[in-house]
């Protein structure tokens, strides 16, 4: 499994659908923690963004993941950045392929 670091982009317009859409969003974001799919997630401090860090077979793997958070489909997104990351030191070091 590789380890991808996903960067969500929020613009201001659309913070009241975000939090309609949040305990939806949540719930989603557990159940991939519980399975082991997510490792890490959550917003900035500034509300412009959240970092998710994720393990997934591949870049098409993720992307399909992250087309299944209600927040995607809601339209909560305005942009995605995705890289693959390979945690050398720290609680998620032993996570890289």
């Amino acid at each position: 499994m590789t380890v991808f670091a996903v960067e969500y982009v929020y613009d201001a317009e659309s913070a009241a659908t975000r939090d309609a859409v949040r305990p939806a969003h949540r719930e989603w974001t557990a159940g991939l923690a519980q399975d082991g799919t997510l490792l890490a997630s959550g917003p900035y401090s500034d509300g412009a963004g959240a970092l998710l860090i994720l393990k997934a077979a591949d870049e098409p793997a993720l992307t399909e993941i992250l087309k299944q958070d209600p927040f995607a489909g809601a339209g909560a997104i305005s942009g995605i950045r995705t890289m693959v990351w390979a945690p050398v030191t720290g609680l998620l070091a032993g996570h890289a392929a």
